[in-house]
C-alpha cells in the first residue's frame, strides 16, 4: 500500500503562485511515477503533470510554461509549482502514484486551489 498526503492549497489571486506538496509513505518501491490531477466543479478529473522515476515529465497543454513538477527523493515528496494562476485553474488537486505492479493507482484526498480576486 501507498499513502499520499497533499498540502499547499489555498486562495490566491489571478497571476499569483502556489506550491503544492505530496508526501508518500508505504511501499514506495512499487511506485513508477507520480503526478498531479485536478477536478473542477462539474468536470471530470484531468491530468495536470506527471514525473517518472527517471525524472521524465509530462504536462497538460493548459499548464505548460506555467506549472512545474519536481521531486525530492530524500523526502519522498513531489511538488507542483504553479505560477501565473488563472481562475480556470480553480479545482481540487489530487496527488497520484502509479505502480506497474498490478497497474495500481493510489490517490491522496486532495487539496483545494481557488484562484479568485
Amino acid at each position: 500500500q501507498v499513502q499520499l498526503v497533499e498540502s499547499g492549497g489555498g486562495l490566491v489571486q489571478p497571476g499569483g503562485s502556489l506550491r503544492l506538496s505530496c508526501t508518500a509513505s508505504g511501499s514506495l518501491f512499487r511506485i513508477n511515477s507520480m503526478g498531479w490531477y485536478r477536478q473542477a466543479a462539474g468536470k471530470e478529473r484531468e491530468l495536470v503533470a506527471t514525473i517518472t522515476r527517471g525524472d521524465s515529465t509530462n504536462y497538460a497543454d493548459s499548464v505548460k510554461g506555467r506549472f512545474s513538477i519536481s521531486r525530492d527523493n530524500a523526502k519522498n515528496t513531489v511538488y507542483l509549482q504553479m505560477n501565473s494562476l488563472k481562475p480556470e485553474d480553480t479545482a481540487i488537486y489530487y496527488c497520484n502514484a502509479y505502480s506497474l505492479i498490478g497497474a495500481m493507482s493510489y490517490w491522496g484526498k486532495g487539496t483545494l486551489v481557488t484562484v479568485s480576486s
